[in-house]
């Protein structure tokens, strides 16, 4: 049974279990209306009492691969600070939701993609998979709330190394590390999702959402209050020669070459 009507995501509910399908393949590149339009459902699921936990995934080859700095379009986080702290204003809805989540995690989730995935309670991925909290390649600093939701998943430490490396990892390496719940094969991360999803469902729908209330309590709170510092870093950050760089970088697939400033 579908619920709303909306431009970049599909929403579907079967049983107690929803579904947020993002569909703007290959790639998913986050923007603010995608995002928004994510938030909606979930507030929309949040009134919708047959709900009790969602799926979130995505079509395409890659889960989310971030934010499209190539790009020159009207919704791109690149173009300008406005749009960039739009687009945080309204990421900062999805953790002020109150029924779990579980991510289906494929192909690649980076920078902000890592933040919508551990933005979701749980995350279901396969070994082809690759996270990269690739902010710092970029000559940017790391934003989506990551700041707040990677060490307290992870750890400080672990959180670190990622977020100054910039590495990728497979889908077993964030397994070892807590930043996935299961690893399967790329072919069942869906259904494993869905499995996990109606599992949670089957427990009482009340004790649910208040436990996951007491778990989660003030994280809302801290991913606002990150966000806020992110976009300040990003702000100035967006035009120093090396985010130039960093950019140029990616797009042409090499190592870049930062100059400090």
């Amino acid at each position: 049974m579908q619920h709303g009507s909306y431009e970049h995501i599909a929403v579907d509910v079967a049983g107690n279990v929803a579904t947020i399908e993002v569909r703007r393949g290959p790639n998913n590149f986050v923007d603010t209306d995608m995002v928004a339009e994510i938030a909606d459902a979930l507030e929309v699921y949040d009134r919708t009492s047959e709900v009790r936990a969602i799926v979130l995934c995505a079509e395409g080859k890659h889960f989310c691969a971030g934010a499209d700095f190539g790009s020159r379009g009207p919704d791109g986080v690149a173009r300008g600070s406005k749009r960039g702290r739009h687009l945080y204003k309204e990421a900062q809805r999805l953790w002020r939701t109150g029924k779990p989540i579980v991510a289906a995690v494929h192909g690649a989730a980076v920078g902000a993609g890592v933040g919508l995935a551990v933005m979701a309670d749980f995350r279901v991925t396969c070994p082809e998979a690759r996270f990269s909290t690739n902010f710092t390649r970029l000559g940017f600093h790391p934003g989506f709330g990551l700041t707040a939701t990677l060490p307290r998943l992870l750890g400080p430490q672990q959180a670190a190394l990622l977020m100054y490396t910039g590495r990728r990892i497979t889908g077993e390496e964030a397994l070892a590390i807590g930043l996935a719940d299961y690893c399967v094969p790329l072919d069942q991360v869906r259904s494993k999702a869905t499995k996990l999803a109606t599992e949670i469902a089957q427990s009482a729908p009340l004790a649910i959402v208040s436990t996951r209330e007491t778990l989660r309590r003030g994280l809302a709170d801290a991913v606002a209050q990150a966000t806020e510092r992110e976009y300040e870093e990003q702000d100035w950050l967006r035009n120093t020669t090396d985010f130039k760089e960093g950019t140029k970088a990616m797009t042409e697939r090499r190592l870049p070459e930062f100059q400090a400033r």
